[in-house]
């Protein structure tokens, strides 16, 4: 069993929370969301923000946080196999009242169909709210190139 080890990041000036599925082992290493350089989200929202793509830990939170954008993951705990989103067994959700209580949250988006999963199975009937999926920025999903994501993710704004 692994424990979600990197906190929200959000204030209560976040109007959309954006989830992803369970952070991968890069990004359990570095202590931060999408943390593998080949995961295109920061990439991707920089780009619908217009914005230089933010490279540290404390550049991302202050990117986030000036784009009202809220951060976190479906999952708390679960037993998976390196970052195989396949391998997810055995999950516990995080509590999105802890967010949803202190900002104005507005929208609910997640970054994949493994988000959106987990997020109608184990969330949705507890907080009676709809996500939005949107395509994941995983290199996993190579049939999504930038330009394409970028498009999509626009709906963000």
């Amino acid at each position: 069993m692994i424990i979600h080890p990197i906190t929200p990041v959000y204030d209560e000036n976040s109007k959309i929370l954006i989830l992803g599925s369970f952070p991968s082992v890069k990004s359990r290493e570095d202590g931060f969301f999408y943390g593998h350089k080949q995961n295109r989200f920061w990439r991707v929202i920089s780009s619908v923000f217009e914005s230089e793509t933010p490279i540290t830990t404390e550049e991302k939170k202050k990117f986030l946080l000036q784009n009202r954008i809220a951060i976190w993951d479906v999952i708390a705990s679960c037993d998976i196999e390196g970052s195989s989103d396949a391998s997810i067994k055995n999950v516990t959700a995080n509590d999105l009242t802890r967010i949803l209580n202190n900002a104005d949250i507005e929208k609910i988006f997640v970054n994949g169909k493994t988000a959106e999963r987990y997020y109608n199975k184990y969330i949705k009937a507890e907080i009676c709210r709809e996500a939005i999926c949107l395509p994941s920025t995983s290199p996993a999903n190579a049939a999504w190139n930038v330009d394409r994501l970028v498009e999509a993710w626009k709906i963000i704004r």
